[in-house]
């Protein structure tokens, strides 16, 4: 079992469980640039239940390429991206890896939205490559 703990960059926001992920990633998508304000996220999938989140968090709500809807949750604070919920995974926590206060254990075991990777980004390591949403199955088998 993980142990997980984190903040937004002010403090306001602190998160913390146990819980082993899901499934790590590096998402490429034109809203996880946008919302993280870099050429891809990297999100530790979590069960939301495990985690336990003290401040408040504002939430911006749009549909996803699913068609259905993912909240982006920031503090309102300092503006820090904590974490996505995504209506397509009912009951998943993507947790920014950028706001863990150790992410030294995290390694992403996927690629998703190649197909919108910045031309100038060449990661390194041997992550599975999807150029869109892979089936929650497949994503999750090839990002643990």
């Amino acid at each position: 079992m993980q142990s997980i703990k984190g903040s937004c960059l002010c403090g306001a926001v602190r998160y913390s469980g146990n819980a082993e992920p899901v499934f790590t990633g590096v998402c490429h998508c034109n809203d996880c640039q946008k919302f993280s304000g870099s050429a891809f996220a990297i999100v530790v999938a979590v069960p939301e239940s495990a985690i336990s989140v003290t401040g408040n968090l504002t939430t911006f709500t749009k549909n996803g390429d699913s068609g259905k809807p993912i909240e982006r949750r920031f503090c309102p604070k300092c503006g820090s991206a904590v974490a996505d919920v995504a209506s397509a995974m009912p009951g998943v926590l993507m947790i920014a890896a950028g706001t863990l206060d150790d992410a030294s254990w995290v390694k992403p075991g996927a690629q998703l939205y190649c197909d919108r990777e910045q031309a100038w980004v060449h990661l390194g390591g041997e992550m599975a490559r999807f150029p869109k949403m892979p089936p929650p199955r497949e994503a999750a088998s090839a990002a643990q």
